[in-house]
């Protein structure tokens, strides 16, 4: 099994306690029935970044690649990872999501 990671972009944040609690309930959900193919659970992203060039000199912002979390999973392929995202509540509020292979470099 290799990890995957998953990259989300966009999605729609909640604005009342209550759709607050219902999407904590839809991720737990999410990641109950994904069991231990969970490795880390992830973050949504603060909105603060940085952007490093070629050349080595740091700008604010992203660079344009506007990403809003990620979460890391363990599967037997890309394409059992990508079908274990597709439940995944950030689609709920019109997210994406971009699945990568982990290359194990170390």
């Amino acid at each position: 099994m290799e990890n995957y990671v998953l990259l989300y972009s966009g999605g729609g944040m909640a604005t009342t306690d209550a759709e607050r609690a219902k999407l904590m309930q839809a991720w737990g959900a999410w990641f109950g029935k994904l069991g231990s193919a969970v490795v880390d659970g992830g973050n949504p992203f603060s909105g603060k970044s940085k952007t490093i060039g070629k050349d080595g000199k740091a700008s604010d912002g992203d660079g344009g690649m506007s990403h809003t979390g990620y979460s890391i999973l363990k599967a037997d392929s890309l394409d059992a990872a990508t079908e274990m995202a597709k439940g995944c509540p950030v689609l709920t509020g019109g997210g994406k999501i971009t699945v990568y292979e982990v290359h194990k470099a170390m």
